[in-house]
């Protein structure tokens, strides 16, 4: 009788620090360094810097579209601009990034079709 007391009292003993085990590691999900502000923060930046931030091309993500100082000037090259020199006006484009397809005039000042989606 004495025997079976001590068998259950070392099952008991044995169940309960089965239970005392540590928790298992979580699994790494690929989001270290996620930042939830990411997009309040970018547009933050963005207005600071004197842009508009908003959403642009076919994947609709969202951008900072800076305006150009020399914005409508007249140029013969890329060189001359800070953004593009559009070929049809011969004139600086007015914000960058310029979406779209845009002719366009090389630092060289050939022609060229410029495509950002």
């Amino acid at each position: 009788m004495k025997a079976r007391k001590i068998t259950a009292i070392v099952l008991c003993a044995i169940f309960a620090l089965a239970g005392c085990q540590p928790e298992p590691e979580v699994p790494d999900t690929g989001l270290a360094g996620y930042d939830p502000n990411l997009i309040k923060n970018a547009e933050a930046a963005c207005i600071e810097d004197g842009g508009r931030f908003g959403k642009g091309g076919l994947g609709g993500s969202f951008i900072c579209y800076q305006n150009m100082k020399d914005a409508n000037q007249y140029c013969t090259s890329a060189s001359d601009c800070e953004g593009v020199c559009l070929a049809r006006s011969n004139t600086c484009s007015p914000v960058k990034p310029l979406f779209g397809c845009n002719e366009v005039l090389t630092r060289m000042g050939a022609r060229t079709t410029l495509c950002l989606e």
